[in-house]
């Protein structure tokens, strides 16, 4: 009988031991990188909301699934890191590439960015006119690292493929496309389409500006003096602050108060696959993909990505078409 309840009371202690290490539903902080099962339609993701593939269907890289994966993702460059774009010393000779008087002096850049000089470039429908000449050299680049003809000539100083080869990127993302599979080419320049084909790659630029009187954004917002997008109107607004955000960054050129469309304002360079901000009024960590500025999770089946294309894009969400409810799931 004693023996009995000895192991009795061994199991009790045991069973205890196991559910302090883990309560459903308790006070401990989730790592960003959860097991939490997706999101109901309708309903808002809740902070630290981040879908594995277990749950989503999604198949990344192991990097993207992996508890404690940097977040730089695809940009930590083979081991490189940050000195990939931003060599600490010399411009790009300090990584080993051709360099010239100036290289370097704006955000350290690290990439050569040479061969792009002078070049004008069709980005978007060829019809439309998105068109973007660079800097002719490097004392002629604007004197604002984020002035948008200055991110597109960093930018393609790696995702270029045409004029400006690559060093070591391989043309294609190291995520796989999710629900379709396969992978995305990360050359815009010559992605198989053609050499030097930027027709089909969307567009950016002094010319790609944004405003609130027609297309293609269509939101009932206003800009502000300083050139900034202020979701106030009814519709905006409830997309911004209730069913989605505004999740975007807007660029505006030297001296220019109209915001416009740049690489930048879509991805942020320096987290590949997480978005830490604020979706339905809860600020938190989000999935995303391929460096996009926003929730943004076509493995879900839910309407994430449209959301984010809706930041830009008013005259199809649904708020603009009168659905003021639908959140994002």
């Amino acid at each position: 009988m004693k023996r009995t309840m000895q192991l009795v009371l061994l199991l009790i202690a045991c069973a205890a031991v196991m559910m302090a290490q883990f309560i459903p539903g308790g006070s401990q902080t989730p790592p960003v990188v959860t097991t939490a099962p997706v999101a109901a339609p309708g309903a808002n993701p809740s902070p630290g909301f981040y879908n594995q593939p277990t749950t989503t269907g999604y198949t990344g890289p192991a990097q993207q699934t992996s508890l404690g994966s940097d977040v730089l993702g695809a940009h930590l460059v083979y081991g490189r890191g940050c000195v990939a774009c931003h060599a600490p010393h010399s411009g790009a000779a300090g990584n080993g590439g051709a360099t010239g008087p100036g290289s370097g002096n704006l955000a350290l850049w690290g990439q050569n960015l040479y061969p792009l000089f002078g070049a004008t470039i069709g980005f978007g429908d060829a019809s439309r006119g998105y068109t973007v000449t660079l800097p002719t050299s490097q004392s002629a680049m604007p004197a604002s690292a984020g002035d948008p003809t200055n991110v597109i000539l960093f930018c393609l100083s790696c995702h270029d493929g045409n004029v400006a080869k690559p060093g070591m990127m391989k043309g294609v993302t190291v995520e796989t496309l999710p629900v379709v599979g396969g992978n995305a080419p990360t050359f815009l320049g010559n992605d198989g389409s053609g050499a030097g084909d930027y027709n089909n790659d969307h567009p950016v630029g002094p010319n790609a500006t944004m405003s609130c009187s027609g297309p293609p954004y269509n939101w009932d917002c206003t800009i502000s003096g300083q050139g900034k997008v202020l979701m106030n109107g009814p519709a905006s607004n409830q997309f911004a602050t209730v069913n989605y955000g505004f999740t975007v960054s807007p660029a505006l050129a030297s001296g220019s108060t109209t915001p416009v469309v740049t690489c930048t304002t879509c991805h942020n360079q320096h987290s590949n696959f997480i978005y830490n901000g604020t979706i339905g009024g809860v600020s938190g960590n989000y999935q995303t993909a391929f460096f996009v500025r926003g929730y943004y999770n076509p493995g879900s089946g839910g309407n994430s990505v449209a959301q984010f294309c809706r930041n830009c894009h008013g005259g199809e969400s649904n708020e603009m078409n009168g659905q003021m409810n639908v959140k994002t799931w």
